[in-house]
């Protein structure tokens, strides 16, 4: 297997495409190759360290964190918005929601003067009902856009409230300092929606007790339906929409028997977790880090070193794992370029949130500056057909 991957990527190898770097004025991020990383950040809870690895010959994970003002208004209130993306299908999705959730999420705190549960779920919601709009109007020239989706990761740090919500199967691990010792408890804080988890499909069967084929093991992977392994997401709409599961979408994508009501959903899992003096910091971070490294492992490694380079560490970590599934070298599987790389690990994105004591004391009110930073990658043009593509199943 491994030899008839090498001859593809030996038939498929292309220089770097450093010049479709996508990059952020506002990120002061480092290119590595296929790795983005901005080692180290202040926000106004603390520091942060974020790193993407690209394996999709498109960037399908997009991430986010803005600091600052979390209203469309200065005088609002003030806190840290941490977005992780992970896309399917392709990068549309993904980049959609990296480009409105926030600001439907401001539009909602100014509107209630507060950060809630309710201002997240509305924002959520408006982002879905804005992505289905655009399948709509572009079903006509661009039907395979109702195929595309994402997983959707967030969190908020507002005052002493960490508010985490989530679609899909990406995960915000806390940690936090054991006062006897000096080791750090990992904690998960997201709820996961993929079928690989025994709750997950029963919740499925008891929403469609009349379909015996709602989740169904194939190549002996739990998926929706035969589809896709995620129950929750932004997008998909070929299955929350019958409309949108017929021709001219793909053959694959189209079920055999139309459905009366939507396949997968996008309610957010959303809690709220008022936050410690011994809560260190968090991880968010799409699968394709936890594919590799349980809670515990992650935060030991955050834990052990400095802050800085800590996502980077992270993720580095991970690859070093996958090069070791396949029994290959770590420097050996660095040079395998986008596209190729994704048959042995999939895009991975991590921003570590520090979290400090006495500035998540203050009250939410006291301002900060305002910080944007997107997570980097390599994303040829639009109009641009890379060649060499490999396709492969939505697993989301």
């Amino acid at each position: 297997m491994l030899s008839r991957l090498m001859n593809l990527l030996k038939a498929c190898f292309r220089p770097r495409s450093d010049r479709f770097i996508h990059k952020n004025a506002d990120t002061g991020g480092h290119q590595d190759g296929l790795l983005w990383y901005k080692d180290t950040g202040q926000h106004v809870n603390g520091e942060f360290s974020m790193a993407v690895v690209q394996a999709n010959n498109l960037l399908e994970d997009q991430s986010q964190l803005e600091s600052g003002c979390l209203s469309t208004h200065e005088s609002g209130l003030y806190g840290t918005f941490v977005g992780v993306y992970d896309g399917h299908g392709g990068p549309e999705t993904s980049r959609y929601v990296n480009d409105h959730l926030f600001q439907h999420l401001k539009r909602f705190t100014y509107e209630q003067q507060s950060m809630s549960v309710d201002v997240i779920r509305k924002a959520y919601q408006a982002t879905e009902e804005g992505f289905s709009s655009l399948v709509a109007r572009q079903w006509p020239m661009t039907p395979q856009l109702a195929a595309v989706g994402s997983c959707c990761l967030v969190g908020v740090v507002c005052g002493t409230n960490l508010y985490v919500a989530n679609l899909g199967d990406s995960r915000a691990v806390l940690g936090r300092a054991i006062k006897e010792t000096e080791e750090h408890l990992a904690i998960q804080l997201s709820a996961e929606h993929n079928a690989c988890i025994e709750s997950v499909r029963q919740e499925l069967q008891l929403l469609h007790p009349d379909d015996s084929q709602i989740v169904v093991l194939k190549h002996n992977v739990w998926r929706v339906k035969g589809l896709i392994q995620i129950s929750r997401s932004i997008g998909d709409v070929y299955l929350k929409k019958a409309e949108f599961n017929r021709e001219p979408l793909y053959p694959r994508f189209r079920l055999r028997e139309p459905f009366k009501k939507p396949i997968l959903s996008a309610d957010p899992s959303i809690s709220v977790h008022r936050l410690l003096p011994h809560d260190k910091f968090v991880i968010f971070a799409s699968d394709g880090l936890w594919e590799h490294l349980t809670n515990q492992e992650a935060v030991d490694i955050v834990q052990k070193h400095s802050r800085t380079g800590s996502a980077r560490r992270l993720v580095k970590t991970a690859l070093q794992e996958a090069a070791k599934k396949r029994e290959m070298r770590y420097s050996d599987l660095k040079k395998i370029d986008r596209g190729v790389r994704r048959h042995f690990h999939d895009d991975i994105t991590v921003i570590v949130l520090f979290l400090d004591s006495n500035l998540i004391s203050k009250a939410s009110s006291v301002k900060g500056p305002n910080i944007s930073v997107r997570g980097g990658g390599i994303n040829f043009p639009s109009n641009t057909l890379a060649p060499c593509t490999t396709p492969t199943e939505t697993t989301g």
